[in-house]
């Protein structure tokens, strides 16, 4: 299970990197630049957007998903915040995908967290919760 709390994209894009076996020339070529440069990458805890973007071409892997669902597990509650008239586009905090509910039943299946904890810190409703316990439950 990768941690969502602090996220290392170096260490992440390198595992996926060897998961698809690609080769260290066909990187180097896809990004143009020398293998100590890709291997300073792997090295990184933050990386620019341009170059995320690139990876996630290169590896057929969103990695700005892992950012999305930080956002939504651990932001704060926006609440009493009026929306402001805005061009770009808006998002609903409430949407979570199956490997988020995975994730969270699995703090729950192993103890890590309680379902009262669950619902403090991630601000899920009792009823949602308890919901994904008997759809998503192990039979």
């Amino acid at each position: 299970m990768i941690p969502l709390k602090s996220i290392h994209i170096g260490k992440l894009i390198k595992i996926r990197w060897k998961e698809l076996t690609i080769s260290m020339e066909r990187t180097c070529n896809f990004f143009k630049l020398n293998e100590n440069e890709i291997e300073k990458m792997f090295e990184l805890e933050n990386l620019n957007t341009d170059y995320l973007l690139k990876w996630c071409k290169l590896l057929q892997y969103d990695f700005f998903r892992l950012y999305s669902q930080h956002l939504i597990l651990y932001s704060p509650e926006q609440r009493n915040i009026k929306s402001k008239n805005t061009s770009l586009p808006q998002f609903r905090k409430n949407i979570y995908t199956k490997e988020m509910i995975d994730f969270i039943l699995d703090e729950i299946n192993t103890g890590e967290k309680t379902p009262q904890q669950v619902m403090e810190d991630y601000k899920i409703p009792k009823t949602t919760l308890y919901k994904w316990i008997i759809k998503y439950s192990k039979k």
